[in-house]
């Protein structure tokens, strides 16, 4: 098997018998993408699967509404927290065993979170999970990047956005089903273990990519730790504020000052670190930052918003969790198709900016209809407004990174695409935190107002099955209003990450051979905007960034040559 004389970050060029300069087959890409996409498929089942069984889980562990928000939270939190990590990892390790690592820490956590008996250890459990997940989500679109060339790349992240529909599709209808067995509840943890040791078996067999070794590596862990502080402590303030304590309280003061210092300590350790799990010198780039806050947007408004969705059918309509799943299929078959349609018209036009701005005003307008929505809502119309939401986020979710991806150094692929998935992590776990409290209060609010105060806001997530008739009426009425709500706040977020789109500057997406002759001249010589004048990084490193240490290019040249191991 021939060496590739490109970077392990070099598209279109590292892959299984591959020579320098020539592009993988279609075949070969999919072999090489097909454990990966498994692994995906995993890490997306673990939130879609639990999402359907959350109301019967937190029913049986004795949790109430702050629970429920946080067995979604913690795993978004601790997959946000460790995705630049794991990018930055990706940058100067094995991409093949790290996506291994990452199944199988992923693999440990969802065991033990079938093992939980209070809604504390579940949480725990999924913090774990989370971990496993970030580095899946990270790695996922580093290794495409990899591989094949930006203008090549949106044909292949239409068959990533197709297994995310497909995990999301079939997450929601396997969960309902083995809520209603005799499985039960713990059956949703289990189930994705045999499809992630599947994943580690193939892609030992079929992932081949060169291996860099570098010396002298050094990993931020105190800046991602300051990190994870600041993030975590605003989402702790967030979900207890208003519940535990008032807004206006000493409790919030110290809980936001707290976290501004940690933010604050962390963005002086960033500037000055020689490997930055956040290089913040890639913000100079126009796109870089305008592909941050629509991702923050986009996950804030899809992630906060839909993982309620499952309270709104099984409380406010009253259906079982097999049921559940199945009505939530309108907006996963607009996901399904926009992904997989978009990626295929990027690859034949090269042009991406388009399909951007249509995602962003489908994303706004679901989001919009979505919060009309009541308890007596005609479903057919429920539905359209649904699909109109799976388009948005379809046509923006891997479009996003796409454009980021075609933007910067070959050599900081790893962290320029895992700070985008990060700050649309980011955005998941604020937006679930936020609206989960928005949901809480008027959950809270309208049982009162209906004269049924303690009917499950605050004590528990009610089961309207064994509720009285005019009893249950009223919780239906309170949970189907106050879910429309909290979809009407994340329709301004769908509005920014649509200004976001408008804004950022449309450069057409390289082909395989320009790829390959950017790292023929080096980083230093790559076109891209993030490189500093002068070559030097923002933060007064070299021109390779977070990278550091001389040229990647270069040293992955001189590997190939010696014969660069592959794993």
């Amino acid at each position: 098997m021939a060496s590739s004389a490109a970077s392990a970050a070099t598209p279109a060029v590292a892959g299984p018998g591959g020579t320098s300069g020539e592009p993988m087959t279609h075949r070969r890409i999919m072999e090489a993408l097909s454990g990966l996409l498994l692994g995906m498929f995993v890490a997306i089942l673990s939130s879609t699967i639990v999402s359907t069984a959350l109301p019967r889980i937190i029913g049986d562990l004795g949790g109430g509404q702050s629970a429920y928000t946080w067995v979604v939270t913690a795993t978004l939190l601790a997959m946000t927290c460790t995705t630049p990590i794991w990018g930055k990892l990706s940058d100067l390790f094995s991409k093949k065993l790290l996506v291994q690592l990452a199944l199988t820490i992923y693999v440990v956590g969802s065991m033990l979170a079938g093992l939980a008996q209070s809604s504390g250890m579940l949480i725990g459990f999924r913090v774990i999970q989370g971990v496993g997940v970030g580095g899946l989500t990270a790695l996922a679109q580093v290794i495409m990047a990899a591989m094949i060339s930006p203008r090549e790349r949106g044909r292949y992240t239409g068959y990533l956005g197709a297994t995310f529909a497909l995990a999301t599709v079939g997450g929601p209808l396997i969960g309902g089903v083995i809520v209603d067995s005799a499985l039960g509840w713990r059956g949703c943890f289990y189930v994705g273990v045999p499809f992630a040791v599947v994943a580690l078996v193939i892609l030992q067999k079929t992932l081949h990519l060169p291996v860099v070794r570098r010396e002298g590596v050094r990993i931020d862990y105190l800046g991602a730790t300051l990190i994870s502080g600041g993030v975590a402590l605003l989402l702790i303030w967030v979900t207890l504020a208003g519940e535990q304590y008032d807004w206006l309280s000493w409790q919030t003061g110290a809980m936001i000052g707290g976290a501004l210092v940690l933010l604050g300590l962390a963005l002086a350790v960033e500037q000055r670190a020689a490997e930055p799990v956040i290089p913040l010198w890639l913000f100079r780039d126009r796109t870089v930052v305008l592909a941050v806050i629509g991702s923050l947007a986009v996950g804030l408004a899809m992630m906060g918003a839909s993982v309620f969705l499952s309270q709104y059918f099984q409380i406010a309509r009253g259906k079982s969790p097999t049921v559940s799943g199945l009505m939530t299929m309108p907006m996963i078959l607009g996901l399904a198709l926009t992904s997989t349609v978009v990626g295929r018209l990027i690859t034949a036009t090269g042009r991406w900016k388009r399909y951007l701005v249509g995602g962003g005003v489908a994303l706004t307008a679901g989001l919009v209809l979505m919060g009309t929505a009541r308890y007596d809502t005609n479903l057919v119309l429920l539905g359209a407004f649904m699909f109109l939401v799976g388009v948005g986020v379809g046509a923006l979710q891997q479009n996003l990174v796409l454009a980021v991806q075609n933007a910067v150094p070959l050599h900081q692929l790893g962290a320029a695409s895992s700070i985008v998935a990060f700050f649309r992590s980011l955005g998941g776990a604020v937006g679930v935190s936020i609206l989960g409290a928005v949901m809480s209060h008027r959950v809270a609010g309208y049982l009162a107002d209906g004269g049924a105060g303690g009917g499950g806001a605050g004590g528990g997530i009610p089961d309207v099955r064994h509720l009285p008739p005019g009893v249950r009426t009223v919780v239906e009425s309170a949970y189907g209003h106050a879910i429309g709500d909290i979809f009407m706040v994340a329709a301004p977020f769908g509005l920014v990450a649509l200004l976001a789109v408008l804004l950022i500057k449309e450069q057409p997406l390289q082909t395989a051979k320009q790829v390959a002759a950017q790292a023929a001249d080096g980083p230093a010589q790559g076109g891209s905007a993030a490189a500093v004048p002068g070559g030097a990084a923002a933060d007064g490193s070299a021109a390779t960034g977070s990278a550091g240490g001389g040229s990647e290019a270069a040293e992955s040249r001189r590997d190939a040559a010696a014969g660069a191991p592959r794993t």
